[in-house]
């Protein structure tokens, strides 16, 4: 089989040939990799790794991670974009220019050079701060029109061209409405929300997944294979099954559906404790669930997940990438892997990976030491 086949055949509830193994690529590690290279790209030179140490690429891309809104100025809605690096720290700000009111919002995050591409901006002004702005903001919202379409559909076929056999497309959409939402108005303030006000907390989420709902299907129809969905800012540690229940799962689960009725698979994102909201994972239907995070960073054990989960969800982790992959020694790396995939393994429906991206200082002899041992182990 090829990478591709085999990853669909396992996307689809299938047993492949053996168990994928997709280590999560992105820039920090790429350009710790191919040091010579001043930029580098999730799709491009990920498969380009993926060929050279040949494992299954997910290619996680965020070239389409931020809508259309914020993308391009149009008529009534004018993008001022701006960045510039301040000691080391990298801020951007945005303004939007709309008729009847201006938009601004503002983030940062560390600067280290090619690498610092995969990192998360940290918002310091949100962009929606009261009821007034959020109402005006989807009111003048513009909706996903031809020429978003053609920008889609361009890039994906790009992707498309470089990836080929060596996997699938799985770019991060617009999507986890949980997540958005505390984007655009802040986290501490999206957690109090529905008890200060659920009415325009509802709005709100309502609002947020109705365009992901227009978003997402585009961006499967144009090609990408999986649509990842940023879930963590929902996760164990925060809220527990009920919150969750009411105040996320409705609005999540109409993105999941959405890109599942369009042809695409789910990936949903959360990469710390979940254990508490495995009911509600079962209750969503994402394809897949990643990263099944073991203590100390999550509280999950990929054997109990598999056993509640296994038979309806595709679980993909969850090899320590922060301390053990650095540091441990290739023998000790192969055996571990071997115990992970003896526990992912059975039935099907499920993906090796590392808990998270590979970071910076990860030695090249432990990386292919875990390729190595899990296709070996992999094996059906």
């Amino acid at each position: 089989m090829t990478s591709r086949e085999r990853l669909l055949v396992t996307l689809r509830g299938g047993i492949a040939d053996r168990v994928p193994v997709a280590p999560f690529v992105q820039e920090e590690y790429l350009a710790f990799y191919y040091p010579r290279k001043s930029k580098v790209d999730r799709v491009v030179d990920a498969a380009e790794l993926a060929e050279e140490l040949d494992f299954d690429l997910m290619a996680k891309h965020r070239g389409l991670e931020m809508p259309h809104w914020f993308r391009r100025s149009r008529p009534g809605w004018e993008l001022r974009p701006s960045s510039w690096l301040d000691d080391g720290i990298e801020r951007r700000r945005l303004e939007i220019v709309t008729p009847k009111r201006t938009f601004v919002k503002e983030e940062a995050r560390p600067f280290s050079g090619a690498g610092s591409a995969g990192a998360t901006f940290a918002q310091t002004k949100t962009l929606l701060r009261d009821r007034g702005e959020i109402e005006a903001f989807f009111e003048l919202l513009p909706a996903l029109d031809l020429e978003d379409r053609r920008e889609i559909r361009e890039t994906v076929a790009a992707w498309k061209r470089i990836v080929g056999e060596r996997g699938v497309l799985a770019p991060w959409g617009f999507a986890g409405v949980f997540n958005f939402a505390a984007e655009l108005v802040g986290m501490d303030n999206l957690y109090v929300a529905p008890y200060e006000d659920e009415e325009l907390y509802r709005f709100l989420m309502a609002r947020i997944a109705d365009a992901m709902c227009e978003y997402n299907p585009a961006l499967v129809g144009a090609g990408c294979d999986c649509i990842g969905i940023q879930g963590h800012m929902a996760g164990g540690m925060t809220t527990g099954p009920d919150f969750f229940r009411q105040f996320v799962q409705p609005y999540e689960k109409q993105v999941v559906d959405a890109i599942h009725a369009a042809g695409g698979f789910s990936v949903y994102h959360n990469c710390g404790c979940a254990r508490s909201l495995y009911g509600n994972y079962r209750e969503l239907g994402m394809t897949v669930w990643e990263t099944v995070s073991e203590p100390p960073r999550g509280d999950n054990h990929l054997a109990e997940a598999k056993k509640i989960l296994g038979d309806e969800i595709c679980l993909l982790g969850n090899l320590d990438q922060v301390d053990f992959l650095k540091r441990a020694t290739p023998q000790e790396v192969a055996a571990r892997t071997r115990e992970i995939m003896r526990a992912g393994k059975p039935g099907g429906r499920y993906i090796f990976s590392t808990s998270d991206f590979l970071e910076k200082g990860t030695p090249r002899e432990n990386v292919a030491a875990m390729i190595e041992a899990a296709r070996d182990e992999g094996r059906y």
